[in-house]
């Protein structure tokens, strides 16, 4: 039986794995490598890279790092988790693995635009398409900005934006109603259509406007991963979030959640944090239980 079992290979699973192992507890990671931070093309506010680091470069060093220690990180897809005597039986679909602890790192999905996934991604990695402000509006600072988002969501993404560049324009996505804001440029009718240039995102609304932006935040709202933990009787919040303690705990017994899968700030650095928590507390009760 394994100490621990981390479901996702993220920034988060990936900073688990490794301090578990350095407490010299076994442990392994099923990572699906689909995770959002393997579509960052570079991130500038990750402190221990001035220059940026892009996304799977960074996950590719993280990995490394946790190996180092004994941590292993197996590509395949986590199909169930249930609970077995003692501990827990994760069952992927390249075979099954017992642990005493399990932790939820698998994070959120993102709701995308209307987009071809080719055309989606190429946007992604040439900065016409964002999905984080916190990570990235320094670099759009003072550009032509579309915000395309519903209802407050998108209207607070909006405001957070507008203190880097004058040049907001909040875009609705189809069928979404009507907004006034005065500090907020709103298109006048929804959006119907969506593309690409090698260098722009074109724009043409329901009323045959079409607008120019040099870069355009996807607004849309994500969808949390935590079917597994939901079906093995995880507490989930309104939004699918897991649900979790100080020490990042949920309310199953040796069950812990870290990362965007939880509500919170997401973040890389926030998640590597959570992550610290979350594995020092399994050590630590498995010590305790180990003794008594």
């Amino acid at each position: 039986m394994k100490d621990c079992v981390i479901i996702g290979g993220g920034p988060a699973g990936l900073t688990a794995a490794l301090y578990l192992a350095r407490f010299l507890r076994s442990v392994t990671v099923f990572d699906a490598r689909q995770g959002r931070a393997r579509m960052i093309p570079k991130t500038h506010n990750f402190a221990p890279f001035p220059d940026g680091i892009s996304g799977p470069d960074l996950l590719t060093q993280m990995q490394s790092h946790a190996e180092r220690y004994g941590a292993v990180i197996e590509n395949c897809t986590v199909e169930s988790v249930e609970r077995q005597g003692d501990g827990y039986c994760v069952t992927t679909d390249r075979g099954s693995e017992i642990a005493r602890y399990v932790i939820f790192a698998a994070g959120v999905v993102n709701h995308r635009p209307p987009l071809p996934d080719a055309v989606h991604d190429r946007g992604v990695a040439k900065g016409l398409i964002r999905y984080c402000p916190v990570c990235d509006a320094y670099e759009v600072r003072d550009k032509r900005i579309a915000v395309l988002g519903s209802g407050t969501h998108g209207l607070a993404e909006a405001n957070f934006i507008r203190d880097y560049s004058s040049a907001v324009t909040l875009i609705r996505p189809n069928g979404d109603r009507p907004l006034s804001v005065d500090e907020i440029h709103i298109s006048e009718s929804p959006m119907s259509s969506l593309s690409l240039s090698e260098s722009e995102v074109i724009v043409t609304l329901e009323d045959s406007t079409v607008a120019h932006f040099d870069t355009i935040y996807i607004a849309l709202g994500t969808s949390a991963c935590s079917k597994l933990a939901e079906t093995l009787g995880v507490p989930l919040a309104e939004d699918g979030c897991i649900v979790t303690g100080g020490q990042r705990e949920t309310s199953i017994d040796g069950v812990y959640a870290i990362g965007d899968i939880t509500d919170g700030l997401d973040q890389i650095a926030h998640a590597m944090g959570q992550a610290a928590i979350a594995a020092t507390a399994i050590h630590n009760d498995i010590s305790g239980k180990d003794q008594s």
